[in-house]
């Protein structure tokens, strides 16, 4: 889990560099990348300092802490993911007026949303709903109740049928503006075809490797007994931590613009001037 938050810390701290960077990666759709990297950045940092005080500094209190920051980061993160699925959304089924100001406003609501949520949800631990005095309440993530984890992972399941709910209605709309295509052009050309099934299949591999990373941990929290060895809950948690090391690549690494702004921060190989194809939150 060290190896794996120091791997995240990396990868999405560049990721948070080249967004504040670049003064063009200021659009609604950056800012929630933005926002899901920076949960993830906090959250591979809460794995290298819960690592630290687990076993090089003992201590409950600063472990206390480190458990709160942990849920608060990959609560934020997963609330990111649930933000950018609904962006993508609206770009689709509002596409004439997704570019205004009143997307912007909704895009910030649902940030300050979702970390407000976040916050609340890390501060449960540090306020008191723990353990430390209650061996019989602990759940399977010590010191975490065992109501607390069961309000974490029912949150989680909610948030996953609301991606699937949204990424299916998605698929419906996007297969209707190829279905349109069609009927204009009297049959649906190969590149429609194939752009299509690639959109469906990378929203079939997004949500995929979101639920393949947390369903186990989630289910585990629930059925899981506090007396069952803890590398249960380290073998779980694990691939937990994965999607916020796949998260960059999805979402962010794939992107032109991005690239773009990578080149320049690192080696200057492109000049300013030199234009790239501006994708909406809709490019998946």
């Amino acid at each position: 889990l060290c190896v794996s938050g120091t791997a995240i810390a990396c990868e999405n701290a560049l990721v948070v560099a080249i967004i504040c960077y670049s003064p063009a990666l200021r659009t609604p759709m950056f800012v929630l990348v933005g926002s899901l990297a920076t949960a993830d950045l906090l959250a591979g940092l809460g794995l290298i300092l819960n690592f630290v005080f687990q076993y090089v500094i003992r201590s409950e209190t600063v472990s206390l802490l480190t458990v709160g920051f942990l849920v608060a980061s990959f609560a934020a993160s997963v609330s990111s993911l649930l933000a950018i699925t609904v962006d993508r959304y609206l770009s689709l089924y509002n596409a004439l007026t997704y570019y205004s100001e009143r997307t912007v406003l909704c895009i910030h609501t649902m940030l300050a949303g979702a970390w407000g949520v976040s916050l609340c949800l890390g501060l449960l631990p540090v306020l008191g709903w723990n353990c430390l005095h209650d061996r019989a309440a602990c759940s399977v993530v010590r010191p975490l109740t065992k109501s607390n984890v069961t309000l974490l992972s029912a949150s989680f399941f909610l948030i996953f049928l609301i991606m699937l709910h949204l990424y299916i209605e998605i698929c419906k709309i996007v297969c209707r503006h190829a279905h349109q295509i069609a009927l204009q052009q009297h049959f649906l050309t190969a590149s429609h075809y194939v752009a299509t099934k690639k959109g469906v299949s990378t929203l079939a591999i997004i949500l995929g490797t979101f639920g393949a990373s947390w369903l186990p941990f989630a289910i585990y929290c629930v059925v899981g007994d506090p007396d069952y060895p803890s590398v249960y809950t380290y073998a779980t948690l694990l691939p937990a931590t994965y999607n916020s090391m796949i998260n960059p690549i999805i979402y962010a690494y794939r992107n032109q613009e991005i690239q773009r702004s990578m080149w320049v921060l690192f080696c200057g190989c492109f000049q300013a001037k030199v234009s790239f194809r501006s994708r909406s939150p809709s490019d998946v």
